[in-house]
């Protein structure tokens, strides 16, 4: 298992995670996960983005963004990682991610990190560290290992009680994107692992049927 001391590779897929400060809720309603997301989709360049607010008020009334082809076409193809899945819950989130660059991951974290911060303390009226510590990765060492995090990853909405058995369905992961039409394009490449099963539906009884948090927790990688 990595720890937060060992250097992060190109070439090579993590598990990345945080939580609120204290266990606190990192959202307080859902324009702040819309923010917390776009920033996951859009910050995989270094590319400037300016007046954020806009595409995240637009998402709010029509559940889509509406940033230009030209500003995606400039972060895919300069882009230090690639998101492969995420989750986003109430006081923490997962995300696993591909590193195209040496270190591309730490810089990537610190500019969501520092930028959603900045953003919630403001809108919110509060001072101080929002998430605990800089943020915690695993690399991923093999192919049984991707397959099972994937799974946990998008059974974590099970933990709501009004999103158990509904997981598939949870707006703020991934997984309706596995099992269904991807809503973020080339954002989000989760084909390293929804392209080991013969279609969707296999996907998903792999995700359901998986003891995948006994298994992981085991093996101490999570």
């Amino acid at each position: 298992m990595a720890t937060g001391k060992d250097k992060i590779v190109s070439g090579e897929y993590y598990h990345v995670l945080n939580r609120g400060n204290n266990k606190q809720n990192i959202f307080i309603d859902d324009r702040d996960r819309v923010r917390l997301l776009f920033l996951i989709l859009y910050f995989q360049s270094s590319t400037s983005i300016y007046n954020i607010g806009r595409p995240v008020s637009y998402f709010v009334k029509h559940q889509m963004f509406n940033k230009s082809n030209d500003l995606l076409e400039k972060i895919l193809k300069n882009r230090i990682i690639e998101l492969v899945n995420f989750s986003l819950m109430p006081n923490h989130f997962h995300l696993i991610l591909y590193s195209n660059k040496e270190n591309g991951i730490s810089s990537y974290m610190q500019r969501i990190q520092n930028s959603y911060t900045k953003y919630f303390n403001t809108r919110h009226n509060k001072s101080g560290h929002l998430f605990q510590g800089v943020f915690k990765r695993i690399h991923i060492k093999n192919n049984e290992q991707l397959l099972h995090l994937s799974a946990y990853i998008h059974r974590n909405p099970r933990e709501l009680s009004q999103w158990k058995n509904k997981e598939n369905k949870y707006p703020w992961s991934s997984y309706q994107d596995c099992v269904g039409e991807n809503r973020w394009g080339e954002l989000l490449k989760p084909k390293i692992i929804t392209g080991q099963f013969s279609s969707p539906k296999e996907y998903k009884n792999f995700v359901e049927n998986s003891g995948t948090k006994l298994n992981l927790e085991k093996e101490h990688l999570i």
